[in-house]
């Protein structure tokens, strides 16, 4: 087992998979959700659990955070009972959600005031790659802290890269993202304007994946709109947040606006929680 000890605070469908290669990997793990019964598929792998975030932070060398949104994420920091509340000097903070890149020089600039290091970690895949330990992990911020972070960072992904200081990492998850939308609302676009002339959906659905356009999400959505059911796996919302901070940093692209518009409709007509490629449902209405 290693001596490193590992904290984790916000657990949902891809914390789960994630804090449980870690415990996999020998790691011992501490986590802490507010909302406690999210603690217990963990605490049944063999974790402990954490009275507070003072006390996740105190306990533990390395603390990752996952959650929802930029104000989430900083709240798990600055709040009055946040993670740096306490002594953290020499703690190393990783921040796994998806923000904007002036949000995680904010927690970095945060950290450091504590004498505490930063990492923004947001990942490429969704939750089937957090189970299989086969995301791509983008982390921004220093080279000594991503040097310390990496051989915990390796058990959660098939691909480690550091592309720069704090910030590079969100650019880069909202770039990805970004095409991501792209796919996807090309993808059910496609398929609806074939079918609209006559074309069966596994048919047209076959012509993608087997000719040159189809790829690694063509394949993984197609069974969800053979069938018309879409459980998330990457909840729209969480797109629509993405393309929305991208705007915000800069991205005007073409195809950016009718994009987010696209995906903003979709959330706003009751789809949000439901999977990104939800985003047919919507166009075919």
């Amino acid at each position: 087992m290693s001596t490193m000890k590992i904290g984790w605070a916000g657990i949902g469908n891809m914390g789960i998979p994630m804090a449980g290669n870690l415990l996999k990997a020998g790691y011992p793990v501490q986590v802490f959700n507010r909302t406690r019964d999210k603690e217990k598929p963990l605490l049944d792998a063999g974790a402990k659990s954490a009275a507070g975030l003072p006390q996740l932070a105190t306990d533990n060398d390395i603390v990752f955070v996952m959650v929802s949104d930029d104000d989430a994420a900083k709240k798990m920091f600055s709040t009055e009972d946040g993670l740096l509340t306490g002594e953290v000097s020499g703690k190393l903070f990783i921040n796994v959600s998806t923000v904007a890149s002036d949000t995680s020089k904010y927690l970095d600039e945060q950290c450091n005031q504590k004498d505490a290091s930063f990492l923004e970690t947001p990942v490429s895949g969704s939750v089937k790659p957090a189970h299989d330990a086969t995301l791509i992990i983008l982390a921004g911020g220093e080279a000594d802290a991503f040097e310390k972070a990496k051989p915990v960072l390796d058990k959660l992904g098939k691909l480690t890269l550091h592309l720069g200081p704090v910030g590079a990492g969100s650019a880069a998850k909202l770039a990805i993202n970004y095409l991501l939308g792209l796919n996807l609302q090309g993808l059910a676009e496609t398929v609806l304007f074939a079918k609209a002339n006559g074309v069966k959906t596994e048919d047209m659905l076959t012509i993608i994946n087997e000719g040159a356009v189809g790829n690694g999400i063509t394949k993984l959505k197609s069974p969800a709109i053979v069938k018309n059911e879409f459980p998330a796996a990457f909840a729209l919302k969480h797109l629509t947040k993405d393309l929305r901070l991208a705007k915000a940093q800069g991205l005007n692209a073409p195809l950016s606006g009718p994009l987010y518009n696209s995906f903003k409709q979709a959330q706003d007509d009751g789809l949000g929680d439901e999977d990104v490629m939800a985003i047919y449902k919507y166009l075919a209405k």
